[in-house]
């Protein structure tokens, strides 16, 4: 079988299997966040937080509720890390610096996982699991709570209230997460992931010294990794490393993991605003833009420039061969294109135009299908920007869901727009206009450019993959990247929630002969284009400087 036809079978089992999983999931997500009920083990967290369930919050209160429990997550992840030498189950390893560890914390907490440090010789046991997987499971959950407050903010009218971020906190990662990620773990165990907590030992004897491996409950962290769209792996090597992902059906196992709850939350937008057709145009664009990516990545890499790529049938440079071109390929796209930023590859050693594919999905907003909650909140904001541009065309004040967007809405979609380009266009520009951060960079020219874009990119938009040519393990790097993380995650979800807020407060408009049908194919090409469009204004220069002038180059 040639290693295109193999790529290509792998994409459509990969998009069977979704079809059939995001339909029953997304009617149960939409159950879950719409019921009144409280099992037992819900109610004890309640208690022990003191929080009550059935308070609804208006926008104000429940981003303070997010920000509060962001907050608590970064203060206890660093103290977490600077005590891991006095830590059970630390393997030896020492505290971590304190501009690394601010760097780690905000990372996990703001949904990201970037890593500037190798995981097995820098983490213990209970930093690994009580710490990074933790967070793993609530960011994620903290993620879909704000998309949930948006819907409601469409479905809701004349109230301001968006629900209870702690009933949803934990309704989400209990009722949602936990449930996926136990019998994901044992999927992936089936596959030959590891799952225990052994310690560092010697695997052999070779040139220059012994080979040494540590341990851990690999299997469990690895599910909620891609579940949650967080990214983190548990080795330096990520997915790539063979106690991850251990082969061709882990491989595939994983994107379908990443892609699942983003995919799934359209119908569950659907079934909560009361029009599964609103969910299917919003599923349509995700899936429309996810496939493009999926298929100019596959081309790029299997495009043959001279005899070295002939024999291996594509550019193998940095992929495993366990994997090839095409399931790489395939995984490069989902994580650059939601909020995951696991590698299975080696993104520095993607063709220049390759490269740029995965900047691109990034700031996009990684909303195709985007990070669990985030790339559907993304994609709402996109959708009230698109309605706006129409009603311009056309004269007529903008609606969408049959709510106004007016002065006030469009301001805030605008802010939300704005907030991550000027984070990553800003600290690019003092990075590789400063001398020491450019001391970091391994390649001259273009793809040195591209190193430190993607960096910022990455961090801004909450992804977390880089193209690690660069080293981030600097002062500079971990306390900017950090800023940008935080800033990158928190920032739109004020904007988000004062949206959903102001939207709530709205009486519905009937609908219309002039109004626009945002549930038709002529609406989900309006979308697609504003997207593209918006994103092409916004990034192109930067992009011409970086992986489109290597591209080109080579």
């Amino acid at each position: 079988m040639s290693p295109v036809l193999a790529g290509v079978l792998q994409l459509l089992a990969l998009i069977a299997a979704l079809t059939l999983a995001c339909r029953p999931l997304g009617d149960h997500m939409a159950r879950v966040y719409s019921s009144g009920k409280h099992y037992a083990p819900e109610k004890w967290i309640y208690r022990a937080i003191g929080a009550d369930p059935s308070a609804e919050m208006r926008w104000p209160a429940y981003l303070r509720g997010v920000l509060a429990f962001s907050a608590v997550g970064v203060l206890f992840l660093y103290a977490l890390q600077r005590a891991q030498g006095v830590l059970p189950g630390s393997l030896g390893f020492a505290a971590i610096d304190p501009d690394q560890a601010f760097n780690t914390a905000a990372s996990f907490v703001a949904n990201t996982n970037w890593q500037s440090y190798a995981g097995e010789q820098a983490m213990g046991h209970v930093v690994q699991t009580g710490g990074l997987a933790v967070q793993n499971f609530v960011s994620a959950a903290v993620g879909m709570a704000v998309a949930v407050a948006l819907v409601r903010g469409f479905a809701r009218s004349r109230t301001g209230e968006l629900g209870n971020f702690w009933a949803d906190l934990v309704r989400g990662t209990v009722r949602i997460l936990l449930p996926l990620a136990v019998l994901g773990a044992i999927v992936l165990v089936a596959c030959g992931a590891i799952q225990n907590f052994a310690g560092i030992h010697e695997v052999g004897q070779f040139t220059g010294g012994a080979q040494q491996w540590n341990g851990g409950a690999v299997a469990s962290q690895e599910v909620i990794k891609e579940l949650g769209t967080n990214g983190g792996g548990y080795f330096n090597a990520n997915s790539a490393h063979p106690f991850e992902n251990p082969g061709p059906f882990s491989n595939l196992f994983e994107v379908f993991l990443i892609l699942l709850i983003p995919f799934a939350l359209t119908r569950t937008f659907g079934r909560m605003v009361g029009s599964l057709r609103q969910g299917h145009a919003i599923l349509a664009t995700m899936a429309a833009i996810w496939l493009g990516f999926t298929a100019l990545m596959m081309w790029t890499e299997f495009a043959h420039h001279g005899p070295a790529f002939a024999i291996a049938g594509g550019a193998m440079e940095g992929k495993e061969t366990r994997f090839g071109v095409g399931a790489s390929a395939i995984f490069s796209v989902a994580t650059t294109l939601t909020s995951t930023g696991a590698v299975n590859s080696f993104h520095s050693s993607y063709t220049g135009l390759g490269g740029g594919l995965q900047l691109l999905g990034m700031q996009l907003g990684e909303i195709a299908p985007g990070g669990v909650g985030s790339g559907l909140y993304g994609m709402l904001i996109m959708a009230v920007i698109a309605v706006f541009i129409a009603g311009l065309m056309v004269g007529r004040t903008p609606e969408y869901l049959g709510k106004k967007i007016g002065t006030r809405q469009i301001k805030l979609a605008a802010c939300y727009l704005l907030v991550t380009p000027a984070l990553v266009l800003c600290f690019t520009a003092a990075a590789v206009a400063m001398p020491t951060p450019g001391n970091s960079v391994l390649n001259a020219g273009a793809h040195g450019f591209s190193e430190v874009l993607y960096a910022y990119t990455s961090g801004a938009n909450n992804n977390g993959s880089a193209l690690a040519g660069l080293n981030a393990d600097t002062q500079w790097f971990n306390s900017t990247i950090g800023i940008a993380m935080l800033l990158g995650r928190f920032l739109p979800m004020v904007f988000v929630l004062a949206l959903a807020g102001s939207l709530a407060e709205q009486q519905p408009v009937p609908e219309t002969a002039g109004t626009l049908r945002t549930d038709k194919p002529l609406y989900t090409g309006l979308l697609t284009g504003t997207i593209l469009i918006v994103t092409g204004l916004t990034y192109f220069p930067a992009l011409a400087l970086g992986p489109l002038a290597e591209g080109l180059a080579s």
